[in-house]
């Protein structure tokens, strides 16, 4: 995998040219893009030429946009067929933001249909019989077969961090409103939320913290013991045997480094939370939806349509119920978070199931989302088949620097366990 942060300081200090890394970028995906399928649209050359002519913190490094996000010289289809060819005429806020930075956009990657539940093609790059997760599928993929340094991705329930867990990655999914989403084609415009993938905690936070304009960078100074609060299981949620072992894992690291842990109880208005956000997602997904289901419904997977119908039930006054117990549940993650500085969990319930047919579950991250709290996979660890195993960290709203240098502080320790 390429690390961002240190191609960045290489191109800077002159120990690497850009031409040499874009020349073994190009052979890894000739070899590995036809098994991974990261890619809808890529044009590694046009890239390279970007990258020459930027100006900026990334260095001319190529990133990668979902394709769910508005590129103005490359397609954009959503993942779905009804748009086809379509060409928007400007970028995203976020992309021409990444382009001012210095970033080359390298392709586009796959996601679900309309960032929903209908997979694509691409496989999980360290077993390609598994599902990469999704619906950021190709950006995560892409990171892990070492496509590009950084890739764009967006989370509506568990897009970010659990494809960052199947493949291996650090995911980080801000906290909300952090990154512009004008140019996201919405599937809930509450809850949808900008994310960035890269290999480890310090290259997402140089990436993010220069695309939001912020210092959340992690490498320019000594880790310290964060204080974990350890979710005690979550009613809605069941993690299998190499999860709970990787969780212990993580547990007995952190507390051998230093790091207080408490076991932590979620309010009871957080079963109510994790309900109201389906509630919330098929409302706003039938309304931002309204024109492909009214138009081109024959168009739709059968899943996506069922669900646009069943959010066309939903009324007004449950809807506002439903924002009315997040706003209670916000309230109560910030009581919470006044005793310790992350809350630790699985990232999902396990390591990437086996097929394609699915992306997996985002059970542990629904109820994070719509929070609107940063939240991070931290990658490390993994099981005995050699599939990599997610921990998830979740901070404070507006606590996102402090939530990356969790991370980062924990990523190590799992990086030291390993090279033990």
């Amino acid at each position: 995998m390429l690390s961002a942060l240190e191609l960045a300081k290489a191109l800077h200090s002159g120990s690497r040219r850009l031409d040499d890394i874009y020349r073994e970028i190009a052979e890894r995906i000739e070899i590995r893009e036809p098994d991974v399928r990261a890619f809808v649209v890529r044009d590694v050359e046009a890239a390279l030429r970007a990258g020459h002519a930027a100006t900026g913190p990334l260095m001319g490094l190529p990133m990668a946009i979902k394709d769910n996000i508005d590129t103005g010289d490359m397609p954009t289809a959503y993942g779905s067929p009804i748009h086809k060819d379509h060409r928007p005429a400007v970028d995203a806020a976020i992309v021409a933001l990444a382009r001012r930075a210095g970033a080359a956009i390298i392709g586009k990657t796959v996601t679900t249909e309309f960032a929903f539940f209908q997979p694509g093609p691409t496989r999980n790059p360290h077993n390609p019989d598994h599902t990469p997760g999704g619906s950021s599928s190709g950006s995560a993929a892409g990171i892990a077969a070492g496509f590009f340094p950084l890739a764009l991705g967006t989370q509506t329930g568990g897009s970010v961090v659990r494809p960052a867990a199947f493949c291996g990655i650090a995911g980080f999914k801000p906290t909300f409103g952090r990154l512009p989403t004008v140019g996201l084609k919405y599937f809930s415009w509450s809850l949808d939320t900008l994310g960035l993938f890269g290999k480890g905690i310090a290259d997402v936070a140089f990436g993010a913290g220069i695309l939001a304009g912020r210092d959340w960078r992690v490498d320019t100074m000594v880790p310290t013991p964060p204080r974990i609060g350890l979710i005690e299981p979550q009613p809605w949620a069941q993690a299998d045997d190499d999860m709970l072992t990787a969780l212990d894992t993580a547990r007995a690291l952190a507390e051998r480094a230093g790091a207080p842990v408490q076991r932590v109880s979620l309010p009871p208005v957080f079963r109510e939370a994790f309900a109201a956000h389906k509630v919330i997602q098929d409302y706003e997904a039938t309304r931002a939806l309204a024109a492909e289901f009214d138009k081109a419904s024959g168009m739709l997977s059968p899943i996506l349509r069922e669900t646009l119908q069943e959010g066309a039930t939903i009324d007004a006054e449950a809807y506002d119920a439903a924002q009315e117990i997040a706003a209670q549940a916000r309230r109560a993650q910030a009581d919470l978070m006044s005793q310790v500085d992350v809350l630790m969990m699985p990232s999902a319930p396990g390591a990437a199931p086996a097929g394609l047919a699915s992306t997996g579950s985002s059970v542990f991250n629904r109820v994070w989302t719509l929070m609107g709290a940063p939240a991070v996979n931290v990658p490390g660890l993994q099981n005995a088949a050699g599939l990599p195993l997610g921990i998830q960290l979740v901070g404070a709203s507006g606590r996102d620097r402090a939530t990356l240098q969790a991370a980062h502080w924990l990523e190590g320790h799992f990086a030291a366990r390993a090279d033990a």
